[in-house]
């Protein structure tokens, strides 16, 4: 059985997790942004996700250069093809879990 004291640490975690990201969304939506403002915040997604990508494709040991992780980088590349035809999110992280998943298996 769940002891309360588990239940309040659940529900924290949930409230401190979701006010920062979801709250903002539903003020942002009843404000108006000047047009040079939407442009920034259109670009952000973007940049978000390719910082996300760039962290995973490379390592970098303690005082040397970035190191290219191969398989992950093996992996992007059915996934953009993927993302380029179709432009469907849940396609591309359909496909770049099973090109990770293959070459794992097989490699």
């Amino acid at each position: 059985m769940i002891s309360t004291e588990y239940l309040y640490l659940m529900l924290g975690c949930f409230l401190v997790t979701w006010i920062p990201r979801v709250l903002p969304f539903a003020f942002a939506k009843k404000m108006h942004f000047p047009a040079k403002f939407r442009l920034f915040l259109d670009y952000l997604p973007l940049c978000i996700l390719t910082a996300l990508l760039v962290q995973n494709l490379l390592s970098v040991p303690t005082g040397r250069a970035p190191i290219l992780n191969v398989p992950e980088t093996l992996a992007c590349i059915p996934a953009l093809i993927v993302g380029i035809y179709t432009k469907d999110l849940m396609k591309i992280v359909i496909t770049g879990i099973i090109a990770i998943a293959l070459i794992r298996f097989f490699v």
